[in-house]
């Protein structure tokens, strides 16, 4: 790790799991991973805060299992937020240009313009993210800095949290001994991950299956375009399991894991063992039964889903289909069942975009921590040491004190006897 290496954190708080990322920003701009942590949470239910005490405990372990790998000491962290509490709208704004050419000024103008639109009280305004500039009716542009032009007009999608869930999040990090940089819709994420930029330009919709939500993100044009959370997702069919074959839930969890099938046709007749509850005795049962059990809750999940692409009117843009990701998405035959209910493409997609621990992070579970990471890469606030969120361990501390340093303390000290 370079001593003057530029470092980002992600922190993606899930409902089972707080995973912890740290990576070096290298000189070409990409990333390298340099510390996972990763550990099993319960303060958490459908992306918001329900233990206070158990979400600061498993913060803390993850983080410090990320801090021991990469020999060094994180300070701030990018983290996702989901749950039921977001919404979103598009929102149109005009102004007149400044001068007769677009400059930064006339952008931020045209954005504020934007988001002034009514929101309850109990919301804050998480992302503005531009779709596309208009100047003087001419449609369709990406970068208007600097054209020409007398009225310039902005396409945004706007994301709204609740001001309490985010607050309770930030609450849980800050008794951690940490500072948030940027607080990051968790499919907004997940898409920098896992899509590419020809999925964003043809439409793409992106369905991040969690433990307690369901994100969706669909884009267009290369640009968001509707975010929605659904508050169905991979708890449901862990409680559907322990219900139907009366067994402990973290029992059900495993069985879910190891041997669950989202289509029944693709289920063996391969016999597992139940554990019973209390004293009971284990049952045997076979995997077609047990893809009985779990292929109802998969199918009204996807209907779910579909329900939404044809409220946001965007169903039959999406030429790129559907694209899987998130931990609950890995079961066997979840593709196969969602090509049969969209009737589109879909594929169950890994984080891309980073390099280092390949045959770990090579995994769905990890697209919305990797995604944080791009997305906090992307912007980092130079000039300030401390958006890095990382202070090196002691003895590189000394090593990054440099003469300069050294003779400022000097010329103060001088100044102290001088004056006292």
């Amino acid at each position: 790790m370079g001593i003057n290496s530029e470092m980002v954190v992600a922190l993606d708080i899930g409902t089972s799991k707080v995973v912890c990322l740290i990576a070096e920003l290298c000189p070409d701009g990409s990333l390298e991973i340099v510390g996972v942590g990763k550990q099993p949470s319960r303060g958490m239910k459908r992306g918001v805060v329900v233990n206070i005490e158990s979400t600061v405990a498993a913060i803390q372990r993850a983080v410090e299992e990320a801090e021991r790998m990469a020999g060094c000491k994180v300070h701030s962290v990018t983290v996702g937020i989901a749950g039921s509490h977001i919404s979103s709208m598009n929102s149109h704004g005009i102004v007149a240009v400044k001068n007769r050419e677009v400059g930064e000024s006339d952008l931020d103008r045209v954005i504020d313009a934007a988001r002034a639109v009514a929101i309850s009280a109990d919301q804050k305004i998480l992302h503005i993210l531009p779709q596309e500039y208009i100047i003087d009716n001419q449609e369709g542009i990406k970068e208007p800095l600097g054209m020409s032009g007398v009225r310039l007009e902005a396409k945004v999608h706007m994301v709204t949290a609740s001001c309490n869930a985010a607050q309770n999040i930030e609450k849980c990090i800050g008794r951690c001994g940490l500072d948030t940089d940027n607080v990051v819709l968790e499919q907004l994420a997940s898409g920098y991950s896992v899509l590419t930029d020809d999925e964003k330009e043809l439409g793409v919709c992106v369905v991040d299956i969690g433990a307690g939500t369901t994100d969706i993100a669909i884009y267009t044009e290369g640009a968001i375009r509707h975010t929605a959370v659904l508050p169905v997702a991979g708890d449901q069919v862990t409680n559907d399991i322990a219900m139907a074959l009366r067994t402990p839930t973290q029992h059900a969890e495993q069985i879910k894991i190891k041997y669950a099938c989202a289509l029944g046709q693709l289920a063996g007749d391969e016999k597992i063992m139940v554990p019973g509850v209390g004293e009971r005795a284990p049952r045997e049962l076979s995997r077609s039964a047990l893809a009985e059990v779990v292929e109802p809750r998969y199918d009204e999940l996807f209907q779910l889903v579909r329900a939404e692409l044809r409220r946001s009117g965007f169903e039959d843009l999406i030429a790129a289909g559907v694209v899987l990701t998130g931990g609950t998405a890995r079961m066997e035959g979840t593709v196969v069942l969602a090509e049969e209910i969209f009737h589109m493409p879909v594929r169950l997609a890994v984080p891309k975009g980073v390099r280092g621990m390949e045959d770990v992070l090579s995994s769905s579970i990890y697209a919305t921590g990797i995604g944080l990471l791009r997305y906090a890469a992307e912007h980092i606030e130079r000039p300030q040491s401390r958006a890095t969120g990382i202070e090196p361990e002691p003895e590189l501390r000394q090593e990054i004190q440099t003469a300069p340093q050294l003779n400022v303390l000097g010329r103060m000290k001088s100044w102290l006897q001088g004056n006292f």
